[in-house]
């Protein structure tokens, strides 16, 4: 909320905003006391703000900013300096350091707001009047393998001085190049603006220290063998310095092995030479700049979802249904991601059909967004706003149907993969929670291993969880992708899925905590244990022609999950019956059907 208070163009918001942090910066020193905020806690909250809003702090406003803030844009500098001169850099530098990581390791796709902040960082290591202290040591890893990842370009030389370095070298030095590249990239997600010249050098080299430089294994290396000139083509198009991140898209979709998918390869080939429309090219340029032509950033775009199909995000926009059927397809049907974005770029116009009847993007009305989003990946950008006035119109045409229209949305719109068995536990009408301990034995009966005969789930499946903030309070309803269900190191049984809102990392209260890493996770999945996970589901797909151990579900486990969804967003929803029966201590559980 600071950043945006921040940077608006209203002179009362953001002397509001200033007012409110100088106020808890009077916390923090001691010179207020205030009955409901610990120093503490002020001077956490503010070492968040100086780290989201850290760029401010080294940086004259923009021309951007001059054009819609003016002279206004000079009051949050001040201010965040104030604050920063009486907390310490130490603190803000640290804080950002741990947000970073805690970001790169669900890999997103956008990065170009973390390679600002490391790049900030590094300037307030080079500045002598900055004292990090300990806190700076954690940045190395980071600075490094944007700007010195190996040998050769440890000092940030500059490209074409690095670019004269590779001509001298030896095969075995350019293997350590490569090695060293590669070894950073896969441990930050992260790459240098140096890599991709390394890459190109190495066309002519031959395929091993290509291999080298991507960090591939056996897959990947049967990949690029199988499919050098299409690589060459990429290459070729879309790796450059200022689209240095499609390398590391590219190594992963080389790793994923989808070349191997018969259409995939043709459907690269296309879009290699994909002629863009005029709007097209005017979004991309818009929102990315001139550094690479619109068709190479569209081309990195594509490497990248096809490589992290899970680092797909939404963005600061209401389209989470979009970014979910981009993730999903480009997870489990990549070609037809291809396609999509092929009508998109090349035709402004994508065509699907529900129910049999053609639904043009073109000829539909506007969709939940109100306005064209900005802050998205490329694919996206193009993509996003004909899906969503798909999906809106899709909406449309259900609207006079009883129930929640998703049941007959989310099977069209994602997918044949989804199923067609539909559960809500919420009545659509009332917002009251309706048959309950049906919709939580249900769910078990379908993706918990131990009642559904140990099947693991073989496509991701549209879900709708109820996002609820650290005190358990209900915020809204979230899209998700149920991607899988298994035992973590610690043997407890875990739901692993996909959340587009860009940071699936959430305290939802009550001891519900959103794992990213360290439980089993994969780059870009989320998990909860499997109880948690239920307490905040309220709508699931599943195949109606297979059943499950339905019986099996234990009293204590239900009344385990009822009681997570009680004491938090089910708390005013409980149905009057329910109540009566809780009063007479017969413990009525009751649930709906809803996404």
């Amino acid at each position: 909320l600071t950043t945006r208070a921040f940077a608006s163009p209203d002179d009362e918001t953001v002397v509001i905003e200033a007012l409110s942090e100088l106020r808890l910066l009077a916390v923090v020193m001691g010179r207020y006391v205030h009955s409901q905020v610990t120093i503490h806690q002020a001077r956490r909250f503010l070492t968040r703000v100086l780290a989201v809003n850290l760029s401010l702090l080294f940086t004259s406003p923009s021309e951007a900013e001059r054009e819609t803030q003016g002279r206004l844009a000079l009051v949050p500098r001040a201010v965040l300096r104030h604050l920063a001169d009486r907390i310490g850099y130490e603190n803000v530098i640290g804080n950002l350091i741990e947000e970073i990581w805690r970001i790169l390791y669900q890999r997103p796709i956008q990065v170009d707001h973390i390679k600002r902040m490391v790049t900030q960082i590094s300037i307030c290591q080079a500045n002598p009047e900055i004292d990090l202290g300990t806190s700076g040591q954690g940045s190395e890893r980071l600075v490094s393998s944007l700007y010195g990842p190996t040998q050769a370009s440890r000092e940030d030389p500059g490209l074409e001085v690095y670019r004269q370095r590779l001509e001298s070298m030896d095969t075995n030095t350019l293997q350590n190049e490569a090695t060293g590249f590669a070894r950073a990239m896969r441990d930050t997600g992260l790459v240098s603006p140096y890599h991709p010249v390394l890459v190109r050098f190495l066309l002519d080299k031959g395929d091993h220290l290509l291999s080298e430089a991507f960090g591939l294994s056996t897959t990947g290396r049967d990949c690029l063998l199988c499919y050098q000139q299409l690589v060459y083509a990429l290459i070729e198009e879309a790796v450059h310095p200022s689209t240095a991140q499609a390398v590391y898209g590219l190594s992963l979709m080389l790793e994923r092995g989808i070349l191997f998918q018969p259409p995939v390869a043709p459907a690269l080939w296309r879009q290699i030479g994909l002629p863009l429309s005029d709007w097209s090219e005017a979004r991309l340029r818009f929102v990315f700049g001139d550094e690479a032509t619109p068709r190479s950033r569209l081309l990195e775009g594509v490497l990248c979802m096809l490589g992290l199909p899970l680092g797909v995000g939404q963005g600061n926009n209401p389209t989470c249904q979009s970014a979910r059927a981009l993730s999903m397809w480009a997870y489990n049907d990549p070609d037809y991601l291809l396609q999509m974005v092929t009508w998109a770029a090349r035709d402004d116009e994508i065509i699907m059909h529900f129910e049999g009847q053609p639904i043009s993007s073109r000829e539909s009305y506007a969709g939940v967004a109100k306005e064209l989003p900005v802050d998205l990946d490329p694919v996206s950008l193009l993509v996003v706003p004909h899906l969503d006035r798909i999906y809106t119109e899709m909406g449309r045409r259900c609207a006079d149907r009883e129930g929640d229209p998703h049941r007959w949305i989310n099977p069209e719109f994602h997918g044949w993969w989804t199923g067609r068995g539909f559960r809500i536990n919420v009545d659509v009408a009332t917002g009251v929670l309706q048959d309950l301990e049906a919709f939580i034995r249900h769910f078990y009966a379908c993706y918990h291993p131990f009642y559904n005969g140990n099947q693991p789930l073989i496509h991701p499946q549209p879900a709708g969880i109820v996002v609820t903030d650290s005190a358990a309070r209900f915020v809204g309803w979230h899209a998700i992708t149920l991607m899988r269900v298994a035992l973590d190191a610690q043997n407890v049984m875990r739901v692993y899925f996909y959340n587009p809102n860009d940071d699936s990392g959430q305290d939802w209260g009550d001891g519900v905590v959103v794992s990213t890493t360290g439980n089993g996770e994969r780059f870009g999945e989320a998990s909860l244990p499997f109880e948690q996970f239920a307490s905040r589901l309220y709508i699931f797909h599943f195949d109606p022609l297979e059943g499950g151990e339905v019986a099996k579900v234990s009293r204590d486990e239900l009344d385990r999950v009822i009681g997570l969804i009680h004491r938090s967003w089910g708390a005013d929803r409980i149905p009057d019956l329910g109540l009566q029966a809780e009063a007479e201590g017969n413990g009525i559980h009751s649930g709906e059907i809803g996404e």
